[in-house]
């Protein structure tokens, strides 16, 4: 008995440090984000139970994700991130090898039991190296340690696009800009990188996919192709439009209910939400979200550790881009680039990506240095 007791007690002493370091302004908003994005998969999937089932499972492997990242100290972190990006960018190598080839895009790995997309992984895995290399900028010239990180974004933001998966490159290549400009870089340099991309804009344009100028084309005008080019973005609109302020309620959506959004699981799932719910009910979706960013935020101002920092406003940023995106992409204000709503979409890689986000956030809470 006295071994039993001892035994027990050493596990809920083991158990208690790791649930104390969970964020609880973030944990209730995760919390209201899952029970939503669950209720709206229901809906979407035509009241699917077993699609609910698999969603349920897909979130609670993404939050072991989380929980167990909250308990790894943040030097750890920062010793490992070489590695981190290493092996994440010989996956993503490797996925223009091997990858397995769906919707003529070669994104995924399939391992058998589960199959990844590895350019998930680099959403993390770029701004940690960023602030990584910046934060020993004794290794480099200062100077050279940006043109550095450069390339560290760049390279495998092209890997992405060659895949091609131009919304991700571009998320990418944001969060890695974005953690550049946070470990220093001046305004004279950031004016200069804007002036350039702007002037080299005829030239991306003929390197880009036909479907991708398509769609690029088609978001100014959606409606002069709506049964082809523009089917996406009409019947989205139509259903946004349609739940009106206050919404048609849940599992009453026309446009859903009767298929008319396309990828109403995935990456037009907040189209069915804006149905059933209305302007109301998206706005408050979009607080709860920006609860949770603004909360990663915080965290990142009072870091202690300019890694620390870094890393979890890269993360809060990387979260703002995905929500900005899809809610662009599906309002019809920017072209449709296949990104998800984080945490509501149906899937797994996304969700996983964002949790573990999250859980690294929570560990800079946490950090001593």
């Amino acid at each position: 008995m006295t071994r039993l007791h001892l035994n027990q007690s050493n596990s809920v002493r083991g158990v208690v440090p790791i649930l104390s370091r969970i964020d609880l302004p973030i944990l209730l908003a995760l919390v209201i984000l899952c029970g939503i994005g669950l209720g709206i998969q229901f809906s979407a999937g035509g009241e699917d139970v077993d699609q609910v089932w698999r969603q349920t499972i897909r979130i609670s492997i993404a939050v072991l994700f989380m929980v167990g990242l909250t308990s790894i100290s943040l030097e750890t972190l920062r010793k490992y991130t070489p590695h981190l990006y290493t092996g994440s960018f010989l996956l993503l190598v490797l996925v223009l090898i091997i990858g397995t080839v769906g919707r003529g895009a070669q994104r995924w790995l399939d391992l058998g039991v589960i199959s990844f997309q590895p350019a998930e992984l680099m959403k993390i895995a770029v701004p940690m190296m960023v602030a990584w290399l910046l934060t020993r900028s004794q290794m480099f010239n200062r100077k050279l340690s940006f043109v550095v990180c450069g390339f560290l974004v760049l390279f495998p933001a092209l890997l992405v696009y060659m895949q091609p998966d131009l919304g991700t490159a571009i998320l990418i290549a944001s969060v890695g800009g974005f953690a550049i400009f946070l470990g220093g870089l001046s305004w004279r340099w950031i004016t200069s990188i804007g002036v350039v991309t702007l002037i080299s804009f005829p030239l991306i344009w003929p390197l880009l996919h036909e479907y991708q100028r398509q769609r690029v084309i088609t978001m100014f005008d959606p409606w002069k192709d709506p049964f082809g080019q523009g089917y996406h973005s009409v019947q989205s609109m139509i259903a946004i439009g349609s739940g009106g302020v206050y919404g048609k309620g849940w599992l009453n959506g026309s446009q859903s209910q009767l298929e008319f959004i396309p990828e109403r699981s995935t990456d037009f799932v907040f189209s069915v939400f804006a149905e059933e719910f209305g302007l109301i009910g998206s706005v408050i979706l979009v607080l709860v979200f920006l609860f949770l960013i603004s909360r990663c935020f915080v965290i990142a101002y009072r870091s202690k550790s300019d890694f620390g920092r870094i890393v979890a406003s890269s993360i809060a940023i990387m979260i703002f881009v995905h929500l900005f995106v899809n809610i662009g992409m599906v309002a019809g204000i920017l072209p449709v680039v296949g990104i998800p709503l984080p945490i509501i979409s149906y899937g797994g890689t996304s969700m996983v990506t964002v949790l573990a986000g999250i859980g690294i956030v929570m560990g800079v809470r946490h950090a001593k240095d």
